[in-house]
């Protein structure tokens, strides 16, 4: 009686998961060799070219389309030759306002990781350094919010209500159309 017993309780070890000495690897693994260790390479592409980011979801899943996904729909929505130049300014100018903010925000992340990897970095520093950091991201959003903002105006009502079908929000608030803020 004793032998089978014996045979099942090596079986049970044989068959029962391997349990690893290591510990296990951090989610961070492998980014210790990024160029800068807090933004992924995708990250640095879409600040450079001054790519929303999902950035502007607050205006963009509370009925406030985004210019971008506003021309990639222009013929859906229907869009007029006026309000397709509307948008493709409106576009353009927060391209031209982003790109050299996302510039200085990837700088200011580049020194913020110089200053750990040389071990320079102090209390003092690293205040300064997230302080440029946190208004840079302030701004960058800000412009992708405000083009949406914008972007709601160009458009009728229904047109805000189609995008948000296009895009595939269930439930989106009534944006006012061309009733909307004008900020300028």
């Amino acid at each position: 009686m004793k032998l089978p017993l014996f045979f099942c309780l090596i079986a049970s070890l044989c068959l029962a998961p391997s349990v690893s000495m290591a510990a296990p690897a951090s989610a961070y693994a492998g980014q210790e060799d990024r160029d800068i260790k807090a933004l992924s390479p995708e990250d640095i592409s879409a600040y450079l070219s001054g790519k929303g980011m999902g950035l502007a979801r607050a205006a963009e899943l509370n009925g406030y389309a985004g210019p971008a996904h506003v021309l990639e729909l222009a013929t859906p929505l229907a869009l007029t030759p006026e309000q397709r130049s509307r948008t493709e300014a409106l576009f353009a100018a927060m391209t031209a306002k982003a790109i050299p903010l996302g510039q200085a925000l990837v700088a200011q992340e580049r020194e913020l990781d110089r200053l750990f990897a040389s071990r320079a970095v102090t209390a003092e520093l690293l205040a300064r350094s997230l302080q440029d950091i946190g208004v840079l991201q302030a701004k960058v959003r800000e412009t992708h919010l405000e083009a949406h903002l914008h972007q709601v105006a160009i458009l009728s009502a229904e047109q805000n209500a189609r995008y948000a079908q296009l895009r595939g929000y269930r439930s989106s608030p009534e944006p006012t159309g061309n009733a909307g803020p004008h900020i300028h």
